[in-house]
């Protein structure tokens, strides 16, 4: 039995059914991951174990007493934490003005991009850079500023989140309104930051068909690794100055072709190994895989609630 449900949220699957902790910090969370754990509950032995629906990962190589096997869905190599794909996927993402209920439906926007994509080709994309997304981190701050003073190079701006007070926390400068997801696809090349963890801005990226840069790789999802720098997406150090970005935006618009074939390879890989059913394959073979280590056999804690469906 498990004894260390303060990282997060105690699951069981026994005979099939599903359980949960009667509390959950985040419904909408819990949610995303129900969905999928009950899809596979039927193909799933007796299990138990603890699913956490904070941003941040709970096991620290360096502060922890011992390593514990908690799940979270974003990590840095200094966490122990076992990745599993996040609830986002199909309910409780970031819940911004224009989706006010969280980003989630993956299969639903998955679509709504392709055919966007389909809609504005290579060729017909706005050929600059954008961004929009809120001050969660410093590390954006360098595009914002390069977009100030080099607007025809870079589209960048920040909006407001929960936190913001005052235009100090946009950089001086009033925020701008968001943009959904399909109006990115507008443009040649995206930018991915990372937010408080992992940002779950990425994937959606590559389905607009464009030449997608990704600053720093600290921090990741269970799929990051198979993804290439240079291949699929361009890699930018977190600490990279304005003369970089430039430099590599250029860079990429004098060699039209090549930012074309990574946006493909980018494109690719995400349209075609992260369905749905990707993602539940990749739920039930972590959880196989975990009950293979699990070293007792779990019975129903009569403290959880049934959340089978």
């Amino acid at each position: 039995m498990i004894f260390f449900f303060s990282r997060g949220v105690k699951y069981q699957i026994i005979n099939h059914r599903l359980y949960r902790d009667e509390g959950c910090l985040f419904p909408a969370r819990c949610s995303g991951i129900e969905y999928f754990l009950n899809r596979i509950r039927n193909d799933i032995d007796n299990v138990e174990l603890i699913i956490n629906v904070r941003d941040w990962p709970q096991q620290s190589k360096y502060h922890s007493s011992e390593s514990l096997p908690v799940f979270s869905f974003s990590k840095t190599q200094d966490y122990y934490d076992i990745m599993y794909p996040a609830w986002s996927f199909w309910d409780g993402g970031p819940a911004i003005k224009l989706y006010p209920r969280g980003l989630g439906q993956w299969d639903d926007h998955r679509k709504n991009l392709v055919k966007e994509a389909t809609r504005i080709p290579w060729d017909k994309k706005l050929k600059k850079a954008f961004f929009r997304g809120s001050r969660t981190s410093n590390e954006r701050d360098t595009l914002i500023l390069l977009s100030r003073k080099n607007y025809s190079l870079v589209d960048a701006a920040y909006t407001k989140n929960q936190a913001w007070k005052s235009n100090k926390d946009t950089l001086g400068v009033p925020p701008v309104e968001e943009l959904s997801l399909s109006e990115h696809c507008r443009y040649r090349y995206l930018f991915n930051f990372r937010g408080v963890a992992a940002s779950f801005r990425f994937r959606h990226l590559f389905l607009c068909h464009s030449l997608v840069f990704h600053v720093g790789n600290e921090w990741q999802e269970f799929f990051y690794e198979a993804l290439k720098p240079w291949v699929h997406y361009i890699p930018i150090p977190p600490d990279a100055s304005e003369d970089t970005y430039r430099f590599l935006l250029r860079f990429f618009m004098e060699h039209d072709k090549l930012g074309f074939n990574i946006a493909k390879n980018g494109y690719d890989f995400v349209k075609t190994h992260l369905e749905i059913d990707d993602i539940l394959c990749y739920w039930k073979l972590l959880l196989k895989n975990y009950i293979k280590l699990q070293t007792f056999e779990p019975t129903l804690d009569k403290g959880l609630i049934d959340v089978t469906k």
